[in-house]
């Protein structure tokens, strides 16, 4: 592969997406603001950055993940951030869950200095970063959409051209509200279920076989039976972006009564302190249950 791509940040997602882009034949530096996570990719090959404008200096591409509208300010928009530092011409993918607002003003940003911005955040979790199979909804102009398919190709199944700039954000929100409040949903099911002495097994395989089954409920219904709490998506994001959200349709003067709710169910785990385990850890407030101590 051609043309060199900085990789900042290297959590949960980052890391198997920038793996992939790796197995692709691409030359990555990357950058993580942990350190030991950056070094984990020295044996891979890639040049591990001390810095971000070390990492996006010559490169053709940068991809960037990041946890929220705070981080990628910074990694953006600082003075040794991406945008001041990538050459002109550079592509930026930007795949953090973000506000449609602040992706619209880097991207405003970015085509002052001669760059192209696409917001591109991704549907799918840890497994489908790993395996591959994100898809990427993206918002920012077609041209830089189409330089930049060969590394949306190395990462994930599918690219969706949402609209302009601000686009991806927007219905990653949306996907994410669905996601929210289908969590909640099932589990308040499998409270219901366990109550009434139901056996788990043909539970799970009647309700993914039902007209709600999806990749959500075949992915979380064990979990939530199982207690499995290890995270693919970590509660406490998922909150964040349901707040990001009900922001987004106050702006828009449209009710969301069902959002609310379930953002006040994660919003009450996140302080009850299972920010850090799976969104489907949202049980615990829901059913009042706590893990058993060890």
């Amino acid at each position: 592969m051609t043309g060199t791509v900085a990789f900042l940040g290297l959590g949960a997602m980052g890391a198997p997406m920038a793996r992939n882009l790796m197995k692709a034949g691409f030359t990555l530096r990357v950058w993580n603001r942990g350190a030991e996570r950056a070094r984990a990719f020295e044996s891979s090959g890639a040049t591990v950055c001390h810095s971000i404008a070390e990492a996006v200096r010559g490169a053709a591409f940068v991809v960037s993940i990041v946890a929220d509208d705070e981080a990628t300010r910074s990694v953006m928009l600082d003075a040794d951030g991406a945008l001041a530092n990538a050459a002109p011409g550079t592509v930026v993918i930007d795949s953090s869950t973000n506000t449609p607002a602040l992706a619209r003003g880097v991207a405003q940003a970015a085509s002052a200095r001669g760059l192209a911005y696409l917001d591109a955040p991704v549907a799918g979790s840890v497994p489908q970063a790993t395996s591959g199979e994100l898809v990427f909804m993206v918002g920012g102009d077609a041209a830089a959409l189409a330089a930049a398919q060969p590394l949306l190709d190395a990462m994930g199944r599918q690219a969706i051209h949402i609209g302009p700039s601000g686009h991806g954000a927007t219905i990653k929100l949306i996907n994410n509200m669905l996601s929210a409040v289908m969590n909640t949903a099932l589990a308040e099911a499998v409270m219901v279920a366990r109550a009434a002495g139901l056996d788990p097994e043909p539970v799970t395989q009647l309700l993914n076989e039902g007209p709600a089954g999806s990749r959500l409920t075949r992915t979380k219904l064990p979990k939530v039976f199982q207690r499995d709490f290890a995270p693919q998506f970590q509660l406490g994001l998922m909150e964040k972006d349901m707040r990001y959200f009900i922001a987004l349709a106050q702006d828009l003067d449209r009710p969301v009564p069902l959002a609310s709710l379930a953002r006040s169910q994660l919003q009450a785990a996140r302080v009850a302190g299972f920010g850090e385990l799976d969104v489907s850890a949202v049980y615990y407030q829901v059913t009042g249950e706590r893990p058993a101590r060890a």
